[in-house]
């Protein structure tokens, strides 16, 4: 097990930018993508961390994907919305992010980017000019994006060893089971844990706690 990383560290090559939907129905696999992201020893960054209504959210975005090595975005949820229009947020902010690293300057451009869908070669039918990026599916399962969180990171971590997809999702059930626990101790409330710092605030309590009682 790694030590938690201090969100927004200065550390590029550990930030890794979450690109992804923030409701209610999205919720399971986000959470299970930070939780992957930390327990592997990296800094989950995305838009929700900072609440500033005085910043436009665009440049919000775009100042944290320049400090971030590494980005994360699923495009599974491109459906219609009740008034017949697409969700573009998701592709809107994959451009940005490669758009940095193709015009960026160093280090920009190492940035590297896994992207997630319900099926692996569902893009092709709505964003094809995205093909010969690393596209993976997690079929809609948290476990499922853990495994390939988690396999994609390894391959980018200076670290000597970390555990496999299945270690991974073994803790991340125990971390789900002790959350009551930890928020009752941080006095949060279940809807506190909708706030992006809330909750992480919970998974860093678990991991330091755990990181302790296993060394």
């Amino acid at each position: 097990m790694h030590k938690p990383r201090q969100r927004g560290a200065s550390d590029y090559d550990h930030n890794v930018f979450i690109n992804c939907p923030f409701d209610s129905q999205y919720q399971p696999l986000f959470r299970a993508i930070i939780f992957a992201i930390a327990d592997c020893g990296f800094d989950a960054r995305c838009s929700l961390e900072v609440e500033d209504s005085g910043e436009v959210r665009v440049n919000k975005i775009i100042k944290i994907i320049k400090g971030c090595g590494l980005c994360i975005h699923d495009i599974s949820r491109i459906e219609l919305n009740p008034q017949g229009l697409p969700r573009f947020n998701m592709p809107y902010e994959l451009g940005l992010f490669i758009g940095c690293a193709v015009f960026g300057s160093r280090p920009h451009k190492n940035k590297k980017a896994l992207i997630l869908d319900r099926e692996r070669h569902r893009y092709a039918k709505f964003i094809s000019d995205i093909a010969g990026q690393d596209i993976q599916e997690h079929v809609n399962d948290p476990s499922q994006a853990i495994k390939k969180v988690r396999n994609w990171l390894a391959n980018h971590s200076k670290a000597a060893h970390i555990p496999g997809g299945e270690t991974v999702v073994r803790r991340f059930r125990e971390f789900t089971l002790e959350l009551p626990e930890i928020r009752a101790v941080l006095q949060l409330t279940e809807a506190d844990l909708s706030n992006y710092v809330d909750y992480y605030n919970c998974l860093t309590q678990w991991l330091v706690a755990h990181a302790q009682s296993e060394t």
